[in-house]
């Protein structure tokens, strides 16, 4: 039953993950520009160090479209082709990856295959935003998603605070 559940539950995640991404992706020109010289080539994304506790995640492949954007390839593992690009993601504390994330600061990553590629692609982790702010404006106008914005940047700067609190706690940080 678990099993089956988790067969439905992954596929429907990762699409949409990716839809998310596309989205972002879709919402800066320059982004989908230097994607679509990549037309046809494979990033697979790997959690390092995911706790054994946790359910296994898989590698996460991702095929760029004509388009510039992402298409998700649910492949077996080991995937019968190779990547171009290989991006591993330190995930050895998802919950503190998570809380880094929602304040804006990027994950501890590693990048690896085609330079150019490798390049583009680290442009993206390096500029691109999720501009939650406009997406919230859509749905209820701009006086509050304003205010809802700056509701989530107090939320924000107390988790960065709270991120800084626990490296000055953790001995090798």
């Amino acid at each position: 039953m678990l099993n089956t559940l988790k067969a439905l539950a992954a596929p429907a995640v990762m699409q949409r993950l990716t839809l998310l991404l596309n989205h972002v992706l879709g919402s800066e020109a320059a982004a989908t520009y230097r994607l679509k010289s990549h037309s046809g080539r494979r990033i697979v994304v790997h959690l390092d160090g995911w706790p054994a506790l946790l359910p296994p995640v898989p590698p996460l492949a991702f095929l760029v479209t004509p388009a510039g954007l992402l298409e998700w390839q649910d492949t077996p593992e080991p995937p019968a082709e190779p990547a171009d690009l290989r991006v591993t993601v330190d995930a050895s504390n998802p919950a503190l990856m998570m809380i880094r994330g929602l304040t804006g600061e990027r994950p501890q990553i590693d990048i690896s295959g085609d330079a150019a590629f490798a390049g583009d692609v680290n442009w993206l982790f390096e500029n691109l935003r999720w501009e939650v702010q406009d997406d919230v404006a859509r749905l209820v106008g701009n006086a509050p998603a304003r205010e809802l914005s700056r509701f989530g940047g107090f939320i924000g700067s107390a988790l960065r605070a709270a991120v800084q609190g626990m490296r000055r706690m953790t001995p090798g940080s």
